[in-house]
C-alpha cells in the first residue's frame, strides 16, 4: 500500500510561484509512475498536469503548463515535487499527486493510477 502525502500550494497572484511536495511512503522503485494532476471547480475530470517514469528518464508535461511548470523527485527523500512558476488565474486548482505500480496506457489518465495524495489547493488570483 503507498501512501501519498501532499504539501505546499496556497495563493498567489498571477505571475508567482508555487512548490507542491509529495512525500511516497515507498521506494520510488516500486512505483511505474508518478504524476501531478489537477481539478479545477465544476470540473468534472482531473487534468494531467506533469509525469515522471520513476525507472528512467522520461518526463511529460500538459501543453498548459510546458515551459512553467518543472516535475522533479528526491530519490533520497522519497519526495515528488511540482515547481510552479510564472503561474496565471487558470491554473486555479486543487492539485494531486498520483502513483501507479504498473504500465499500461496514457500518463494523463487519472483510471490508470492506483494511489492518490489528498490534494492541495492553489489559487491564482489576478
Amino acid at each position: 500500500q503507498v501512501q501519498l502525502q501532499q504539501s505546499g500550494g496556497g495563493s498567489v497572484q498571477a505571475g508567482g510561484s508555487l512548490r507542491l511536495s509529495c512525500i511516497v511512503s515507498d521506494e520510488f522503485a516500486s512505483i511505474y509512475t508518478l504524476s501531478w494532476f489537477r481539478q479545477a471547480l465544476h470540473h468534472a475530470e482531473r487534468e494531467g498536469v506533469a509525469s515522471l517514469w520513476s525507472r528512467g528518464a522520461n518526463i511529460y508535461y500538459s501543453d498548459s503548463v510546458r515551459g512553467r511548470f518543472t516535475i522533479s523527485r528526491d530519490n533520497v527523500k522519497n519526495t515528488l515535487y511540482l515547481q510552479m512558476d510564472n503561474l496565471k488565474p487558470d491554473d486555479t486548482a486543487m492539485y494531486y499527486c498520483a502513483a501507479r505500480t504498473s504500465g499500461g496506457g496514457t500518463w494523463f489518465a487519472p483510471a490508470g493510477y492506483n494511489y492518490w495524495g489528498q490534494g492541495t489547493q492553489v489559487t491564482v488570483s489576478s
